[in-house]
């Protein structure tokens, strides 16, 4: 057996299942890497309250015991963040990910939930761009997370993504991918890559579904995974691409107010265990 490629997921937990660490370690296992998780928050959702989302942040403590588990078996292939929920908690990270040399980093800077219109810890972003940033292989923001790390106050078009991508890796990422999402003015579901020379679009084909919860998330754990496999950026992207248009292709109700995306859509996941009914 080939050795096993190993990917940490630092985020917090969405206990739907679609998004968050959960998305991640499913997107990990799909991708043939092992992953690991260290909880910076746990997220719940009121179904009495229309939906409303509560985030509990986890002492910066016992984050850096679950790292530090981690890291007791070795070297990291990857590393992606999600929900940090705190700036302790990133400051912590960004001395974990020097003093250890961890490499293909992915910083997806989560900042609003879905279905909620408010940042969530707002103060959390300056500490991203100044801390995290500088130390990304890439940074996976969506328009509105784009937007906030680029000082720029709407990002809707594929000129508006391209100039946030040049204010985001003057930030000190290596690289950053702008995802599209419903939000961007285009016929075609659109993701932007931009090394700092280079802009390569990804496109697929819109799906008309309100059943993408986790998409982000789901999106981000690919690129790491991919990179843990040894893909090079580009290439990483655009895997990453085809397995969230699959995911959310697949997606389904779990409930009235959200519909994750299905992380077993592009192997056919739920087919494996048939030749055992």
């Amino acid at each position: 057996m080939s050795e096993i490629k190993k990917v940490l997921t630092v985020a917090g937990s969405d206990s739907s299942g679609g998004a968050g660490l959960e998305a991640d370690l499913k997107t990990f296992e799909e991708y043939g890497t092992f992953g690991f998780c260290a909880i910076t928050s746990i997220v719940t959702m009121d179904e009495d309250k229309n939906w409303h989302h509560e985030v509990e942040p986890i002492n910066p403590e016992l984050v850096y015991k679950q790292i530090k588990t981690v890291l007791s078996g070795g070297k990291l292939d990857a590393l992606k963040t999600g929900m940090l929920g705190s700036v302790k908690v990133i400051e912590l990270l960004s001395t974990i990910i020097d003093q250890n040399e961890i490499e293909n980093i992915v910083i997806d800077p989560v900042m609003v939930c879905k279905g909620e219109n408010e940042v969530v810890q707002p103060e959390n972003g300056q500490a991203i761009r100044e801390l995290l940033l500088p130390r990304a292989t890439i940074a996976t923001p969506n328009l509105f997370e784009a937007g906030q790390l680029a000082g720029i106050a709407k990002v809707s078009t594929i000129d508006d993504m391209k100039e946030a991508a040049r204010k985001i890796i003057s930030l000190g990422a290596k690289n950053v991918v702008i995802k599209g999402g419903k939000g961007l003015q285009a016929e075609k579901a659109i993701d932007l890559l931009f090394d700092g020379s280079e802009f390569t679009l990804y496109e697929a084909d819109k799906v008309d579904t309100d059943h993408n919860h986790g998409a982000g998330c789901t999106f981000a754990a690919a690129i790491a995974a991919g990179l843990a496999q040894g893909m090079t950026v580009k290439t990483a992207v655009s895997k990453a691409k085809e397995f969230t248009t699959a995911a959310i292709s697949g997606g389904f109700a779990f409930n009235r107010f959200v519909g994750p995306v299905w992380h077993g859509a592009f192997h056919k996941a739920e087919q494996r265990m048939n030749k055992y009914r």
